[in-house]
C-alpha cells in the first residue's frame, strides 16, 4: 500500500499559500531540457525484488572495481587501504546512542569522538580550532569564502587557478545567491599562479582559496601569499583534499592560514562511488565565532565526572535562520567516527610513515612514466599525485588504457572540457595500494598510448 499523506484539497491550499498555479511550478528553475518527460527509459515500471536485485547486479557487473584493477584515479578522491578494524570499532554501541541536535548530551560517545576528530583535524591542518565536520570538501570551500565575507565585511574572494574546479563551480553557484564576487583562473601548465594571487589583492578582498597540494598535485608556499592577504586585512583560506599529504608536508596554519578547509576521505572512508565524504574545517581561534558547523567541548557534571557537549552550534536547526552562519552545514557523524578511528589507529608515527610509502612510490612512478618518450612532468615538487604532459590528448589515452584493464589517471580534458591548452594533462595519483604489478600494467598501457 503506497502511503498518500496528502489530499488534492490540501496540495491546492499548500500552493495557494506560497502562490504556485500547479506542482509544476515547482520546478520552473530546472531547464525544460533537464526534464524528465516520462518514465526513466529501460527501467521497468514494475518488478519483483528477485528481477530488480539481478538486474541490478547485472549492472553492477559492468563496473571496474577499483581493488581489483591498477588504480591510479585522485583529484579530491583516493584509495587508501583502511583497516577492517575501522569498519568493526564504528559499528560500537558506544557509538550508536540515540543522537539528536535537540538532546545530543544524552550521545556521551559520539560527542567524545567528536571532540577527539576536532582535535586530531586541528593538530592535522596546523589550526587552533576545528569543528565537528562538514558534508565533504567542496562545500567546505564555500563556507570558508562564506566565512571570510562574515569575518572582513568584503564581498571579494580570489580563487587560485589550482583550485579543484568542482570546488570552484559550487562557490560560483553559492556566489549567485549572496552577492560575493569570485575572481578565478584557469591552470597552466607553465606555473602555479602566486603572483597573479597577491597582485590580485586588494582592500576589496575577503579571502583569496588557494588549494594545497593543487590540482596539479604541486606544492607550494603559502607563506607570501598570507602575508600578502593579512597587509590589506584580508584571509587566506587553504583546501586539502589529500591529508595524507600533510604527514610530511608543512600544515597550511603554520604558514599562516587563517582558515584551513579539505575533504577528509582519504582517511577512514572508502571512495563509496562519491559519497558520502566528510568535510573538515578549521581556523584561527579569534575566528570561531564565525566558524559554522558544530563544536564539541568537554566539561563536567553535575556530579564532577568529565562530560562531553556541544559548545557551538551556529547552524539554523539550533538557533535563529537569520542569525545561523550556515544553514546548509552538519557533520557528517558516521564519517568523521571513521576517519578519527583510523587516525587514532596510525597515531603520529604511523601517519607520517603512510605518508612517506605515498610519496616514495609515487616518485618512483613518476621517474617510469617520464622515461616514455615525449612524457614530462608539470611542476617539480608533489606528494603522491602527479600531472603528465603527453603528446596526445590524454582523454582518449585514458578511454585506451581501461580497456587495457587500467584506470590511468584523470585526463584534464574531463575536468576543464573545451580547454584545448589543457587537453594533454593526465593527473596520476599513487598510493600505498599500488603494487609492482600496477606500475608494470600503466607503464605499459601508456607507452602503447603514446606510440
Amino acid at each position: 500500500m503506497r502511503y498518500l499523506p496528502l489530499s488534492e484539497t490540501d496540495r491546492a491550499e499548500m500552493l495557494n499559500v506560497i502562490g504556485a498555479g500547479s506542482i509544476d511550478e515547482l520546478f520552473a528553475d530546472v531547464p525544460a531540457d533537464a526534464r524528465l518527460e516520462g518514465p526513466i527509459e529501460g527501467l521497468p515500471m514494475h518488478a519483483s525484488e528477485l528481477s530488480v536485485e539481478r538486474q541490478l547486479k547485472a549492472m553492477a557487473a559492468k563496473n571496474m572495481v577499483a581493488g581489483e584493477v591498477p588504480f591510479f584515479l585522485g583529484c579530491g578522491a583516493y584509495k587508501h587501504h583502511v583497516p577492517a578494524s575501522v569498519d568493526h570499532i564504528i559499528q560500537r554501541g558506544e557509538f550508536l546512542t540515540a543522537y539528536t541536535p535537540y538532546q545530543p548530551e544524552i550521545a556521551q560517545g559520539t560527542l567524545q569522538v567528536l571532540f577527539e576528530f576536532q582535535t586530531q583535524v586541528a593538530r592535522l591542518l596546523g589550526c587552533e580550532v576545528a569543528n565537528a565536520s562538514m558534508y565533504d570538501g567542496s562545500t567546505a570551500c564555500w563556507e570558508a569564502i562564506g566565512m571570510a565575507r562574515r569575518i572582513t565585511r568584503r564581498t571579494g574572494a580570489i580563487l587560485s587557478s589550482g583550485l579543484h574546479p568542482h570546488y570552484v563551480s559550487v562557490a560560483k553557484t553559492m556566489a549567485r545567491f549572496t552577492g560575493d564576487v569570485l575572481d578565478t583562473a584557469l591552470p597552466s601548465f607553465k606555473g602555479m599562479d602566486s603572483e597573479r594571487l597577491i597582485a590580485g589583492i586588494t582592500r576589496e578582498t575577503s579571502c583569496v582559496v588557494v588549494q594545497y597540494p593543487d590540482i596539479f598535485g604541486r606544492i607550494e608556499d603559502l607563506t607570501p601569499i598570507a602575508e600578502a592577504a593579512h597587509a590589506v586585512g584580508a584571509l587566506l583560506v587553504a583546501v586539502v583534499t589529500e591529508p595524507v599529504a600533510l604527514g610530511l608536508i608543512k600544515a597550511p596554519g603554520e604558514m599562516g592560514a587563517d582558515i584551513v578547509v579539505g575533504e577528509g576521505q582519504s582517511i577512514g572512508v572508502g571512495l563509496q562511488f562519491g559519497g558520502p565524504y566528510v568535510g573538515l574545517f578549521a581556523c584561527r581561534e579569534k575566528h570561531v565565532r564565525q566558524m559554522p558547523g558544530r563544536l564539541a567541548g568537554e566539561t563536567i557534571d553535575a556530579e564532577g565526572k568529565r562530560g562531553f557537549v556541544l559548545t557551538l552550534s551556529t547552524r539554523e536547526q539550533h538557533i535563529r535562520r537569520e542569525k545561523a552562519t550556515s544553514n546548509i552545514c552538519t557533520n557528517s557523524g558516521l564519517c568523521a567516527l571513521a576517519f578519527s578511528v583510523h587516525m587514532t589507529l596510525l597515531g603520529e608515527k604511523g601517519l607520517r610513515t603512510l605518508a612517506g610509502i605515498n610519496h616514495a612510490r609515487a616518485v618512483e612512478v613518476a621517474g617510469r612514466l617520464t622515461a616514455i618518450p615525449q612524457v614530462s612532468l608539470v611542476g617539480d615538487a608533489f606528494f603522491n599525485e602527479f600531472t603528465l604532459r603527453l603528446p596526445v590528448e590524454a582523454r582518449p589515452a585514458v578511454h585506451s588504457m581501461v580497456e587495457k584493464g587500467v584506470l590511468g589517471g584523470v585526463s584534464l580534458g574531463r575536468l576543464y572540457p573545451g580547454e584545448a591548452s589543457l587537453a594533454n594533462g593526465l593527473v596520476v595519483a599513487v598510493t600505498e595500494t599500488v603494487t609492482d604489478a600496477d606500475i608494470d600494467a600503466l607503464e605499459a598501457a601508456l607507452t602503447e598510448c603514446c606510440a
